[in-house]
């Protein structure tokens, strides 16, 4: 299950993907927001947070106007390991080596064909263990 949320300047990318996870059968649980309309984003990344603290949901996806700001939001909450995503490469590693469970993505500052494709292989892409256990780890204690 995938928890996705966003503020206003997400909302647009957030529909694509929700298309995205539709046509791929993935179950998600959208958060909000519903429109354009200005909020405040820390509101939408506890929201996807905290269902991924309950395990009704195993990764999330959050949308802002840069990515930077929902990261900060979701990496405050308690084992959460949010990655502001703005390549192939670190879709592929925030997984990889920092088991990230969130990816955190820009709307405005990404194309739609980049998002999708980054949230494509951020899902899809495992956490290599071994060494990089230790240090995930470390993030939590």
């Amino acid at each position: 299950m995938i928890a996705i949320g966003c503020d206003h300047g997400g909302f647009e990318i957030k529909q694509k993907i929700v298309q995205m996870l539709r046509e791929k059968n993935i179950s998600f649980i959208d958060c909000g927001t519903d429109s354009t309309q200005s909020v405040d984003y820390p509101i939408y990344a506890k929201k996807v947070c905290a269902l991924i603290q309950k395990k009704d949901a195993d990764k999330g996806i959050l949308v802002c106007g840069t990515g930077i700001g929902m990261s900060i939001a979701a990496n405050k909450q308690q084992g959460i390991r949010a990655a502001v995503v703005t390549s192939d490469f670190t879709a592929e590693m925030a997984r990889r080596h920092n088991d990230a469970n969130v990816i955190c993505l820009g709307g405005p500052v990404l194309s739609d064909e980049d998002a999708l494709r980054f949230t494509d292989i951020f899902l899809n892409t495992p956490f290599d263990g071994g060494r990089h256990s230790t240090r995930v780890w470390m993030y939590e204690h």
